[in-house]
């Protein structure tokens, strides 16, 4: 069975399933790109409200195909590169999508799995889910921006460990440190992911935009900066006709209906 990224829709939410079992949902190249288009697809669809990323079965993502990265140690250093560059492409396009995107993650999580769940806004991970970053296990420096979501994330000791020592950490133990937002039993990701993606998806699209660019910029900018910029959209959004149905449904005391 070849590798895809499937993309199907449940109701306003797009699920973007990572599919290689036979290789534990390891990625490629051509997920990448699929990753790219899914969303720029999702960007431009007013029906389409947030985005769950899962992978098949009972596992998230074990990383890069390690068979296809030993092969590409025998051709020029660009090919790898430019494997990379898609996977950072990616990684990216989930940053500055300006959609809600959650992980719905079961089982391991490995490498860049772990740096794919991380770039994504929420993550639900089941119970017994396990995240590693296994690049110094087999001689490698990690990609997929896992060191900077880690580094904004966490103590400095704690992700020298987690990618020096290339640890395995538990999804309590990230719920515990802030970065899994919810946990499920087994078995129960993708449903629980879906259940708050309808419940965002209820929210004034333009204000969770809004949102998600206010909290990318913060860390870049001091306060004045960030300040402006927190004005700026909140006139926008005060000014959009959101605004006024949100307003006007709280002092009727009833449920808004955004555009």
């Amino acid at each position: 069975m070849a590798a895809e990224l499937r993309s199907t829709f449940e109701g306003s939410t797009m699920v973007l399933t990572i599919s290689n079992p036979e290789h534990r949902n390891a990625l490629g190249p051509e997920m990448y790109a699929a990753g790219v288009e899914a969303l720029n697809v999702a960007e431009t669809s007013a029906e389409v409200r947030c985005v769950v990323l899962t992978g098949e079965g009972d596992t998230f993502c074990a990383g890069g195909n390690l068979q296809r990265l030993q092969a590409n140690r025998q051709k020029p250093p660009e090919v790898q590169a430019q494997s990379i560059e898609g996977l950072h492409n990616w990684i990216e396009a989930i940053r500055t999508f300006p959609k809600p995107v959650i992980a719905a993650v079961e089982g391991p999580a490995a490498g860049a799995g772990f740096s794919l769940a991380l770039a994504c806004d929420l993550i639900v991970a089941a119970r017994n889910a396990v995240f590693v970053m296994a690049y110094s296990s087999v001689a490698l420096s990690p990609d997929g921006g896992g060191s900077w979501s880690l580094g904004t994330a966490l103590p400095r000791q704690l992700v020298s460990e987690l990618l020096m020592a290339g640890e395995r950490i538990g999804a309590q133990r990230l719920h515990e440190l802030g970065v899994v937002n919810r946990l499920c039993d087994a078995g129960q990701a993708r449903g629980t992911a879906l259940d708050w993606a309808d419940k965002l998806g209820a929210r004034a699209p333009n204000v969770l935009a809004s949102i998600k660019e206010l909290i990318s910029e913060a860390s870049a900018n001091d306060l004045p900066t960030q300040l402006a910029l927190e004005r700026d959209h909140f006139v926008k959004n005060l000014h959009h006709p959101n605004g006024g149905i949100g307003i006007a449904a709280f002092l009727a005391k009833q449920v808004p209906r955004y555009e």
